[in-house]
């Protein structure tokens, strides 16, 4: 088995046209995202290992908030989720799985977490 690498980034929040129901559609809603990504490690990591041999964790976050196409309502979460996968696929080969997490954070009533996690791996 090779070894790997989980890079990751947690409860960012950004506000994304989604949503099926009327009160949702035609503005934002805010989304909470926590996405990792499984890379093919590199054989050593050293004090000057430098960045090349990982991944930027910003990709991840641009991925979810820069990378969403302007101004496209996506009817579910799970489109989102699919659209961050494939652009992280796209960006790195080394990527080998992607897993998308997504709360909605404007039908919380009582601070529980509601949403989907996507896990796509390279095909």
């Amino acid at each position: 088995m090779a070894d790997s690498l989980i890079l990751e980034v947690a409860d960012f929040e950004h506000d994304v046209l989604t949503g099926i129901y009327s009160e949702e559609t035609g503005r934002p809603q805010p989304l909470r995202f926590t996405i990792s990504v499984r890379l093919r490690a590199a054989p050593r990591y050293l004090a000057d290992t430098p960045l090349s041999a990982s991944k930027n964790y910003m990709d991840l976050k641009f991925a979810a908030s820069e990378a969403l196409p302007q101004g496209v309502h996506f009817k579910l979460i799970e489109a989102v989720a699919d659209h961050v996968c494939e652009t992280l696929f796209v960006q790195d080969e080394r990527v080998e799985a992607v897993t998308v997490k997504i709360v909605k954070l404007a039908i919380s009533e009582n601070g529980e977490q509601i949403g989907i996690t996507l896990t796509r791996e390279r095909r």
